[in-house]
């Protein structure tokens, strides 16, 4: 099973991963982007360097990205329960904040050449809201994307309900408010992780 984690920076993505991690080491935990080695030298120009890309650059970068990490950390896993911290959702919703006139159809059909047409079977978001995301923001320090402000992320966030509702894979969405507990608890259980399939290895 190919899964993906999604939301905004703070939502809690990573502290899930980590909470299915500790439960099964058979989990093949990735990120986007960098989780390849032409994935690090796109982070670092996407994320890091300060010199500015355009928009177009910058959506066409992070499918470059996909492509190499689907290839290379998705497809030979098939046989495991892999799970990305961010995926396609994250790189379409960050390219209609950039420009709200390009066709969230055509961007889907992009992320679905980029992913060689395997979509991931499942979609985790975490949603958050202003009030917490300013909170957890101010504690950390920014990459280039997110010192575009709390109101360009909550924008981003809107526009991932909205590539969720159309890309046709099975998601849910959960409350970021929520305790870690129950937030795993609920993750366990849209991804059907019982204790006697956990013990096994996710097939």
């Amino acid at each position: 099973m190919f899964a993906l984690f999604e939301g905004v920076d703070t939502s809690g993505k990573t502290t899930q991963i980590e909470k299915l991690k500790s439960v099964n080491a058979n989990i093949i935990a990735t990120f986007e982007p960098g989780a390849t080695k032409l994935g690090k030298e796109i982070r670092a120009i996407l994320l890091e360097k300060e010199f500015k890309i355009s928009f177009k650059a910058e959506l066409l970068l992070f499918l470059a990205d996909r492509a190499e990490h689907y290839e290379k950390i998705v497809a030979p896993n098939g046989n495991k329960l892999v799970i990305s911290d961010r995926g396609f959702v994250s790189g379409i919703a960050y390219a209609l904040a950039n420009d709200k006139n390009l066709d969230i159809s055509f961007l889907i059909e992009l992320n679905r050449f980029a992913l060689g047409g395997k979509m991931p079977d499942k979609i985790i978001l975490l949603k958050t809201t202003k009030e917490l995301l300013t909170s957890r923001i101010s504690a950390k320090s920014h990459d280039k994307i997110e010192k575009r402000g709390i109101e360009y992320l909550l924008k981003v966030q809107e526009n991932m309900e909205k590539v969720l509702q159309k890309a046709g894979v099975e998601y849910i969405i959960l409350n970021a408010h929520e305790s870690i507990e129950n937030l795993h608890a609920q993750v366990k259980k849209f991804l059907k992780l019982t204790n006697k399939n956990i013990a096994m290895g996710v097939r």
